[in-house]
């Protein structure tokens, strides 16, 4: 019997959509720094798309964790964390939704192992 986990799909699907909904919130906002000449803002754009690449590896690894637990929970919280280090609070939310089933791919055993 096939393991589904689908709360680690849902979860992490919702946070790399929130998580690139944030870059492009990202990449607005050093847009607007750079018309009023702000020192720094081609940085946090640069750093937007970024975390939209993050965002994308978080999608890739909700649709893995369906067959590959660690490795989808593997990227999953590669995904969380340099999210966060890149766009710092614009990724909270997308951050959050996406380390929970990070480490719960990465805790959580599948079904073949329960079968002993």
């Amino acid at each position: 019997m096939q393991d589904k986990r689908t709360v680690e799909f849902v979860l992490g699907l919702i946070g790399g959509i929130f998580g690139i909904i944030s870059g492009v919130a990202a990449i607005g906002l050093g847009g607007l720094g750079a018309a009023v000449g702000a020192t720094g803002s081609t940085t946090v754009g640069g750093l937007g798309i970024l975390a939209i690449l993050f965002s994308i590896l978080g999608i890739v690894g909700a649709v893995v964790v369906r067959t590959k637990g660690k490795l989808g929970g593997i990227f999953m919280t590669i995904a969380a964390i340099c999210g966060f280090i890149c766009i710092s609070y614009f990724y909270i939310l997308p951050g959050v939704l996406l380390i929970i089933p990070g480490l719960m791919g990465l805790i959580k055993k599948s079904q073949s192992d329960k079968k002993v």
